[in-house]
């Protein structure tokens, strides 16, 4: 059965670095949907999302919605005749998160249960909300609140009564060349001679943003609703990623930053009591009745008590020619 077919989908964050290669994905692969909505607050990105797609043969089935996840009147006009969610909508950058709170808890939580709210006013079946390796074990504002907003999303399922909906997380690790991320600081810097590396022992999980539309797809075909699902992906480390940009430049070490993790972990030992092991992914679910159905679905096994998922495991690191292909594919700017 196409989970697609006729249907309306619509993604809040539509014009950031996941939304827009969504988009791209989603109109490139699936012509079966009826509209794809994109939602998000900036007009200018709005505008350059639809030139770069205004040739395409299935143009005509995407609509743009200018709002803002914090406005819940909003969120349910552009929710009319949705069937189906992806919320990408955050603020995400760590050390802004540190220095302006108030304004991330007002868009990654208080958006998110705006979002809730509005499918659960509305005729939407399907949410999946992405989240971030930064909300297990958070030390930072910014993983503090996408905890937080997984919480909301995951604890939507039993506010749900005879409607026909369920919410899933699907969490990952740092996405290549998205904005703001390492790589493109790197590609930067790579032009004045130095790299500048906060600490040389820091490691970080790896993601291309087709992998991570990979993830999400699967949360949509295979979701049962109430769970975290997180991908078995590679790691690297930083100074690995810096040689790969450039082997014979100049790296600076300067400090690590306000917020900012040595290693970082997607599944915590206190939630290790609650993972299977399903093969491709971990799936995070404290629901009785969920964990069954991935049990008999997928063959889960439950993770021994001790387990978690950190970016500084042995024998899952990329090597520097992987990575350097890795950034040639994704940014097509190293030499």
């Amino acid at each position: 059965m196409n989970i697609f077919n006729k249907k309306t989908i619509l993604i809040t964050g539509g014009t950031g670095s996941f939304g827009s290669a969504f988009v791209k994905y989603l109109l490139d692969n699936h012509s079966q949907l009826s509209r794809i909505i994109i939602f998000s607050r900036d007009e200018l990105k709005q505008y350059n999302l639809s030139q770069e797609n205004l040739n395409h043969k299935n143009y005509s089935k995407l609509r743009f919605f200018l709002g803002d996840i914090r406005d819940k009147t909003r969120l349910v006009s552009a929710l009319n005749d949705v069937d189906i969610v992806v919320h990408a909508a955050a603020l995400k950058q760590v050390e802004a998160s540190e220095y302006n709170p108030i304004e991330f808890i007002k868009t990654n939580i208080i958006g998110s249960q705006n979002l809730v709210e509005a499918c659960l006013e509305t005729k939407v079946n399907k949410v999946i909300a992405l989240s971030t390796d930064k909300a297990a074990a958070a030390i930072n504002l910014y993983g503090a609140t996408k905890l937080c907003s997984d919480k909301l999303f995951l604890a939507s399922n039993n506010i749900t009564g005879k409607k026909n909906i369920r919410f899933s997380v699907v969490r990952y690790g740092n996405v290549i060349n998205s904005r703001g991320s390492v790589v493109p600081n790197f590609l930067k810097q790579k032009l004045d001679g130095v790299l500048k590396v906060t600490n040389p022992e820091m490691t970080r999980f790896s993601l291309t943003l087709r992998e991570g539309i990979e993830n999400v797809m699967w949360a949509l075909k295979n979701g049962i609703g109430g769970e975290v699902i997180v991908p078995k992906i590679p790691s690297y480390k930083i100074l690995d990623l810096a040689k790969a940009v450039d082997d014979k430049i100049k790296i600076k070490i300067i400090g690590t930053r306000q917020g900012e993790k040595i290693h970082e972990e997607m599944i915590t030992i206190s939630d290790g009591k609650n993972t299977l092991d399903i093969g491709s992914h971990y799936i995070i679910v404290n629901n009785k009745k969920v964990k069954e159905k991935y049990i008999k679905k997928f063959k889960g096994k439950k993770v021994a008590d001790s387990f978690s998922y950190r970016s500084n495991l042995k024998n899952n690191f990329l090597t520097i020619s992987e990575l350097r292909k890795i950034i040639k594919k994704e940014t097509k700017n190293v030499d």
